[in-house]
Protein backbone atom coordinates (compact mmCIF):
# COMPACT_ATOMS: atom_id res chain seq x y z
CA UNK A 1 0.00 0.00 0.00
CA UNK A 2 1.49 3.55 -0.83
CA UNK A 3 1.78 6.31 1.37
CA UNK A 4 -0.97 9.01 1.48
CA UNK A 5 -0.84 11.90 -0.71
CA UNK A 6 0.25 15.43 1.15
CA UNK A 7 -2.00 17.61 1.18
CA UNK A 8 -0.86 21.50 0.38
CA UNK A 9 -3.00 24.23 1.85
CA UNK A 10 -2.41 28.08 2.88
CA UNK A 11 -3.78 28.52 6.18
CA UNK A 12 -3.97 31.95 7.85
CA UNK A 13 -0.94 32.79 10.51
CA UNK A 14 -3.59 32.17 13.30
CA UNK A 15 -4.52 28.82 11.80
CA UNK A 16 -4.11 25.93 15.24
CA UNK A 17 -2.34 23.88 12.46
CA UNK A 18 0.39 26.43 12.39
CA UNK A 19 0.64 26.39 16.79
CA UNK A 20 3.15 22.70 15.89
CA UNK A 21 5.44 24.53 13.31
CA UNK A 22 6.23 27.57 15.90
CA UNK A 23 6.54 25.53 18.72
CA UNK A 24 8.92 23.09 16.96
CA UNK A 25 10.69 26.06 15.33
CA UNK A 26 10.63 27.50 19.27
CA UNK A 27 12.91 24.41 19.85
CA UNK A 28 15.23 24.33 17.73
CA UNK A 29 15.95 27.79 18.05
CA UNK A 30 16.20 27.80 21.43
CA UNK A 31 18.84 24.72 21.68
CA UNK A 32 20.75 26.09 18.24
CA UNK A 33 20.59 29.66 19.28
CA UNK A 34 19.91 30.23 23.02
CA UNK A 35 16.48 32.07 22.23
CA UNK A 36 12.96 31.77 21.26
CA UNK A 37 10.27 32.88 19.39
CA UNK A 38 8.93 33.74 22.97
CA UNK A 39 5.15 33.62 23.68
CA UNK A 40 3.80 31.44 20.65
CA UNK A 41 0.30 32.59 20.78
CA UNK A 42 1.48 36.83 20.40
CA UNK A 43 3.74 35.24 17.76
CA UNK A 44 0.61 33.75 15.88
CA UNK A 45 -0.85 37.63 16.33
CA UNK A 46 1.88 39.20 14.80
CA UNK A 47 2.51 36.79 12.28
CA UNK A 48 -1.26 37.16 10.98
CA UNK A 49 -0.49 40.73 10.05
CA UNK A 50 2.94 40.22 8.50
CA UNK A 51 2.77 37.38 6.60
CA UNK A 52 -1.01 37.27 6.03
CA UNK A 53 -2.57 37.96 2.03
CA UNK A 54 -2.65 39.78 0.09
CA UNK A 55 0.95 40.19 0.40
CA UNK A 56 2.23 37.31 2.53
CA UNK A 57 1.09 33.31 3.52
CA UNK A 58 2.09 30.70 5.02
CA UNK A 59 2.02 27.32 3.28
CA UNK A 60 1.67 23.69 5.05
CA UNK A 61 2.26 20.44 3.81
CA UNK A 62 -0.28 18.10 5.76
CA UNK A 63 -0.43 14.22 6.15
CA UNK A 64 -3.29 12.86 7.13
CA UNK A 65 -4.05 15.80 8.25
CA UNK A 66 -1.66 17.09 10.61
CA UNK A 67 1.55 19.87 9.49
CA UNK A 68 4.71 17.81 9.00
CA UNK A 69 5.99 20.58 6.96
CA UNK A 70 5.30 24.40 6.37
CA UNK A 71 7.22 27.85 5.51
CA UNK A 72 5.82 31.72 5.42
CA UNK A 73 6.52 34.45 2.98
CA UNK A 74 5.73 38.18 3.06
CA UNK A 75 6.17 41.04 1.00
CA UNK A 76 10.27 42.70 1.12
CA UNK A 77 9.93 45.12 -1.53
CA UNK A 78 7.55 45.36 -4.94
CA UNK A 79 9.55 42.57 -6.62
CA UNK A 80 10.64 40.46 -3.29
CA UNK A 81 8.85 38.32 -1.19
CA UNK A 82 11.04 37.33 1.73
CA UNK A 83 11.17 33.57 2.98
CA UNK A 84 10.39 32.86 6.96
CA UNK A 85 9.49 29.92 9.22
CA UNK A 86 10.76 27.37 7.14
CA UNK A 87 10.45 23.72 8.90
CA UNK A 88 10.17 20.38 8.77
CA UNK A 89 8.94 18.39 11.98
CA UNK A 90 11.60 16.55 13.53
CA UNK A 91 10.16 13.23 12.90
CA UNK A 92 10.00 13.55 9.16
CA UNK A 93 13.07 14.87 7.94
CA UNK A 94 15.10 13.68 5.51
CA UNK A 95 12.09 12.85 3.01
CA UNK A 96 12.38 15.64 0.70
CA UNK A 97 10.00 17.57 2.42
CA UNK A 98 11.47 20.92 3.01
CA UNK A 99 12.33 20.72 -0.74
CA UNK A 100 8.68 20.53 -1.75
CA UNK A 101 7.80 23.71 0.69
CA UNK A 102 10.29 25.38 -1.42
CA UNK A 103 8.72 24.31 -4.82
CA UNK A 104 5.37 25.20 -3.44
CA UNK A 105 5.97 28.61 -1.49
CA UNK A 106 7.93 29.43 -5.02
CA UNK A 107 4.63 28.98 -7.25
CA UNK A 108 2.63 30.96 -4.85
CA UNK A 109 5.46 33.68 -4.64
CA UNK A 110 4.88 33.66 -8.46
CA UNK A 111 1.99 33.77 -8.78
CA UNK A 112 1.26 36.41 -6.47
CA UNK A 113 3.44 38.73 -8.72
CA UNK A 114 6.98 38.60 -7.66
CA UNK A 115 9.62 38.17 -9.13
CA UNK A 116 12.60 37.41 -6.85
CA UNK A 117 12.83 35.64 -3.07
CA UNK A 118 14.87 36.81 -0.30
CA UNK A 119 15.93 35.12 2.67
CA UNK A 120 17.95 34.55 5.59
CA UNK A 121 19.21 31.27 7.40
CA UNK A 122 21.76 31.14 10.82
CA UNK A 123 24.94 30.19 10.74
CA UNK A 124 24.10 26.73 12.59
CA UNK A 125 22.20 25.52 10.09
CA UNK A 126 24.07 23.76 7.61
CA UNK A 127 21.37 21.85 6.47
CA UNK A 128 19.51 24.81 4.97
CA UNK A 129 22.10 26.25 3.93
CA UNK A 130 22.82 22.87 1.60
CA UNK A 131 19.23 23.21 0.94
CA UNK A 132 19.02 26.81 -0.29
CA UNK A 133 22.14 26.24 -2.66
CA UNK A 134 21.01 22.53 -4.22
CA UNK A 135 17.64 24.36 -5.08
CA UNK A 136 19.08 27.14 -7.17
CA UNK A 137 19.47 29.64 -4.59
CA UNK A 138 22.21 32.34 -4.62
CA UNK A 139 24.39 33.26 -1.43
CA UNK A 140 24.85 36.96 -0.83
CA UNK A 141 27.98 36.05 1.50
CA UNK A 142 31.23 34.66 0.84
CA UNK A 143 30.68 31.20 1.20
CA UNK A 144 34.66 30.94 2.57
CA UNK A 145 34.02 33.11 5.28
CA UNK A 146 33.87 30.82 8.75
CA UNK A 147 29.67 30.27 9.32
CA UNK A 148 29.72 32.30 12.43
CA UNK A 149 31.49 35.01 11.28
CA UNK A 150 29.28 35.72 8.74
CA UNK A 151 26.18 35.95 11.10
CA UNK A 152 23.16 35.08 9.20
CA UNK A 153 23.60 33.97 6.07
CA UNK A 154 21.12 35.80 3.04
CA UNK A 155 20.31 34.43 -0.05
CA UNK A 156 18.49 35.50 -3.45
CA UNK A 157 16.52 33.51 -6.14
CA UNK A 158 15.01 35.53 -9.21
CA UNK A 159 12.09 33.67 -10.13
CA UNK A 160 11.13 32.51 -14.26
CA UNK A 161 8.57 34.34 -15.39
Amino acid sequence: MSAPALDVRLVAYTDPLVLPLLADLDREYSARYGHTLGDLHQEALRGAAEFGPPDGGILLLLDDGEPVAGGAFRRLDEHTAELKRIWTHSAHRRRGLARRVLAELEREIAARGYRRIHLTTGPRQPEAKGLYLATGYTPLYDPDLPPERIGPHPFEKELQP
